[in-house]
């Protein structure tokens, strides 16, 4: 009998992850780009998202955006006593964390409001078909009209060549009954023997497989459990999730990877051209894939979606904002993006990031800059879009930037006062950008150390405390790609780190209001 998880695994816990694409003023930026009106975001919106995992992504954003109250579920009770317990040791007054079933969500069984934004990372293609039809009747329940809706999920046709090493993981779990992360790591080394024997499915395998397979090797066991161990697991067609959320007045509007919004950048004219040829607009998405071999999509849905005018549109925009996450130096003008590398324009790119470099800039003061007068706003969005999309910026809402930052703060110091105990949230928030970036372990020490033990910003202090929190943990630098072992070479590692990261990094979080 599956019981209450109905076939969800649920005695190991999800990773600790955040997902920048769930934070309301990036769903916003996705409506303003492809033309649709946003949520206003400088007075009181609700906020839900359902199935929260470990709750990093709703505590981060319910920290980093104080006019917002945040909801959010799952039914897995030790989730919700690990995100309970961070709320709480961040102080948090705006975010309330429920432990319900979809079916008790969708059923009435919690008072809940109505909601601005809902979201869902990952979890509709991981469960039963009855869950997702309660999963769109909660939404067709509770979503205010103009509301958003974001719901990201394994897709075909990407995961089309990978599905039977999906079935194959999971037989060989129910073959061999243990914990969940104990199933997958042996399911694993079963399947290395049969790539070993040259089974003729992974002989014959394509790019898709041979990087699941590459997967395998790297990637954290819970993460993987929770990617392939699920009874239910079946990725979907863009289209038929769209047709599922039509129930609930949804229409599609764009993906939270924001360079979907220009299709010139991965078609074609040829493809562009046969696949507007289908007229139903939930097709022509689903041929996108077809071009892509999409494995993951990161859809965007509104209820009641306005279109935008242009000069409306453009009017949005420059109210938005981009800060850098990178140093000046570190800026990449060929980025590494969902479906390939693009080349940024160095005379549009050049002079926006020395500006970015000064401190953010909204989108309206950026297009304004004398050595862009050759050049438009819907140029600095696009470019706006892939420093995004490339892990280089953030957005903010300049209608928005006068908020509390306590709360921000707050949670900062919790995320980063588990240096001393592990490495497991990798993120600190904004207030600034009501999102958060990501900080390595090195990093989030600094910041425990100078925002909640009152250690001096200098490198020989911080890394003499530092060192001292790494080595009761037994953790050691790493040189040149071996662990050092005398406090001598690991104090003078750390310190060059810290140099760095004083250097580098400070300046950005002051820009970012996380400090």
């Amino acid at each position: 009998m599956m019981g209450w998880t109905s076939g969800y695994v649920s005695d190991v816990e999800y990773t600790a992850g955040f997902y920048a694409e769930q934070s309301p003023v990036l769903l916003n930026f996705v409506a303003v780009l492809n033309g649709y009106e946003p949520l206003p975001l400088d007075r009181p919106f609700t906020y839900f998202e359902l199935g929260f995992g470990r709750g990093v992504t709703v505590n981060l954003l319910a920290a980093s955006n104080p006019n917002g109250k945040f909801y959010a579920a799952d039914f897995n009770p030790a989730h919700v006593a690990g995100a309970t317990a961070l709320a709480d040791q961040a102080e948090l007054g705006n975010v309330i964390l429920l432990e319900n079933s979809f079916e008790e969500l969708a059923e009435g069984a919690v008072e809940l409001p109505q909601f601005d934004f809902i979201t869902l990372h990952g979890i509709y293609t991981w469960v039963t078909d009855e869950n997702q039809g309660h999963i769109v009747d909660f939404i067709s329940r509770y979503l205010k009209p103009g509301g958003i809706v974001y719901i990201s999920y394994n897709a075909l046709p990407g995961w089309a060549a990978t599905q039977p090493l999906q079935r194959l993981l999971v037989e060989y779990g129910d073959a061999f009954p243990n914990r969940s992360d104990i199933q997958v790591g042996n399911a694993a080394e079963f399947i290395q023997k049969l790539v070993d024997a040259k089974v003729n499915y992974f002989v014959n395998a394509g790019e898709a497989l041979q990087a699941r397979l590459g997967g395998l090797k790297k990637h954290n066991r819970n993460y993987l459990v929770h990617e392939y161990m699920h009874k239910h697991w079946q990725p979907m067609y863009h289209a038929d999730v769209a047709r599922d959320l039509a129930d609930a007045k949804l229409e599609f509007i764009g993906s939270a990877d924001l360079v979907f919004a220009y299709p010139k950048l991965y078609l074609t004219e040829e493809k562009a051209a046969l696949i507007a040829t289908f007229p139903d607009p939930a097709m022509q998405e689903t041929l996108k894939d077809y071009s892509l071999n999409t494995s993951f999509r990161k859809d965007v849905f509104v209820r009641g979606a306005r279109q935008l005018s242009s000069l409306r549109r453009q009017e949005l925009l420059r109210k938005f904002g981009l800060a850098l996450t990178v140093s000046r130096d570190a800026v990449q003008l060929k980025m590494k993006i969902a479906f390939g590398e693009v080349n940024a324009k160095p005379e549009l790119a050049v002079p926006i990031c020395d500006a970015l470099a000064r401190g953010p800039q909204t989108l309206g003061q950026l297009a304004a800059l004398p050595a862009l007068a050759g050049s438009n706003l819907e140029d600095v969005a696009q470019l706006a879009a892939l420093f995004v999309a490339s892990r280089q910026a953030v957005l903010y809402d300049a209608t928005y930037v006068s908020q509390p930052q306590e709360a921000a703060r707050r949670m900062n110091v919790a995320i980063a006062s588990g240096v001393q105990y592990g490495d497991e949230i990798h993120s600190l928030c904004s207030g600034l950008a009501g999102s958060a970036i990501t900080a390595p372990y090195v990093a989030r020490l600094i910041y425990w150390l100078m925002a909640a033990k009152g250690v001096k910003v200098d490198p020989a202090a911080l890394a003499e405390a530092g060192w001292q929190v790494m080595r009761a943990q037994g953790r050691h630098m790493m040189k040149d790609g071996a662990l050092l072992q005398d406090d001598a070479g690991n104090l003078a590692e750390l310190q060059s780190h810290i140099e760095r990261i004083l250097q580098e990094e400070l300046p950005i979080w002051r820009n970012l209001n996380m400090l």
